[in-house]
């Protein structure tokens, strides 16, 4: 399995199988104290002192999620909802072709600006279309089995 150049590009790679071991065990960590606010003690490698960290609910299922892809073996890349991709990125992100995507660019699909004579796609803009687009197909999905249950 080869991790898309784009993945790479932004850090992705994947995970080891000692990380995946690692992931799995905090997750399974966390998970048990999954309600209210978690108390996570660390080792400072420096000073060898603990330092208590605590984790919200929010932030507890935010690091869960992380570590279900990492444990599951899959490449990870964290994209801020305030980053610029370029057409590359976007379309891998989307797992679409560059062209393809220029063309929703042009149809306006999804916002974009340009630097020089370059697109760039904010990530929100760009998850807020992939959201819409997958909202779509699973209406349209239910609407297919509504059709296909009646004519059974």
């Amino acid at each position: 399995m080869t991790v898309p150049a784009a993945a790479q590009e932004l850090g992705g790679r994947l995970p080891s199988a000692s990380e995946k071991a690692a992931a799995n065990h905090l997750r399974k960590i966390l998970a048990a104290h999954a309600t209210g606010d978690a108390k996570l003690r660390v080792l400072d490698d420096e000073t060898q002192q603990p330092t208590e960290i605590t984790l919200t609910p929010a932030l507890s299922s935010l690091l869960m999620e992380l570590l279900r892809h990492i444990g599951k073996g899959d490449a990870v890349t964290l994209v801020p909802v305030s980053k610029m991709l370029t057409t590359q990125q976007a379309a891998d992100i989307l797992n679409v072709s560059r062209p393809f995507l220029i063309s929703l660019l042009d149809k306006g699909e999804i916002e974009y600006s340009l630097v020089g004579r370059h697109r760039r796609i904010q990530a929100d803009q760009l998850f807020k279309y992939k959201k819409e687009r997958d909202e779509k197909r699973s209406k349209a999905l239910a609407d297919l089995a509504e059709l296909d249950a009646e004519h059974l």
